[in-house]
């Protein structure tokens, strides 16, 4: 088990790709100080409108899980390996949070540390649902990857359609949207910080994410279970 995870996480962690994953996480942090810097500095409102909530959790998070998520099993189905993954079994949505995750922690602690002056509890709090985000990306893009070759179109579509464009301008799409459920998260870790605006409870935002990774989980392995393994 052990040499298998360390296989896939070389295979999954090419120098481009990582290189790619470092430019996006660094992104927010630029901005950040460019706007801290910056004689008309945004509201809390609007640096998480912006930055937080439509770079940070509706564009780089999931292109960076995507990268990643998409190859983790549609090279075994591409290539017809898939055999090696039913003997020797990986949770491939760990090997996606090994490598994902660390960029978009960062990425996140260092964006809200630098935009709120220093404030633990905000960096934790957006750090915490950076993660959580991360989490659901992988379970779903994970599961893009077993059920299409084309998983990185799609994938992108979704992004750029379903996150970016449809839960941005009509309201009742935020209800099933992965980057709203993390920016609901960040609402109830830090009320105090960011109250403006209508979110989920905390305890329903952590419901619907929870909702969401097992019910990617459960149709993961039910496709691994019911597909023709070459």
């Amino acid at each position: 088990m052990g040499p298998v995870y360390r296989l896939t996480l070389r295979q999954l962690s090419g120098r481009w790709r990582l290189s790619i994953m470092t430019v996006l996480a660094s992104l927010p942090v630029i901005i950040a100080v460019i706007m801290l810097r910056s004689k008309d500095a945004p509201s809390v409102d609007e640096f998480e409108k912006g930055v937080l909530s439509a770079m940070l959790a509706g564009s780089i998070a999931p292109l960076v899980v995507l990268a990643i998520a998409a190859a983790a099993l549609g090279n075994e189905v591409e290539d017809r390996t898939l055999a090696n993954l039913t003997l020797s079994p990986v949770a491939r949505w760990q090997i996606v949070m090994t490598i994902a995750a660390p960029f978009i922690a960062v990425s996140a602690f260092l964006t809200s540390w630098v935009a709120f002056l220093g404030d633990t509890t905000a960096s934790v709090a957006v750090t915490t649902s950076a993660l959580v985000g991360v989490a659901l990306y992988a379970s779903a893009f994970v599961w893009l990857g077993l059920v299409s070759t084309q998983a990185i179109g799609i994938g992108l579509l979704y992004i750029v359609l379903w996150e970016g464009f449809f839960s941005g301008f009509v309201s009742g799409v935020r209800l099933l949207s992965i980057r709203h459920y993390a920016i609901d998260l960040m609402h109830g870790l830090d009320a105090r910080r960011f109250a403006t605006g209508r979110h989920l409870s905390l305890t329903a935002a952590l419901i619907m994410a929870a909702l969401v990774f097992g019910g990617f989980l459960v149709l993961s392995i039910r496709r691994l279970r019911r597909m023709d393994v070459p």
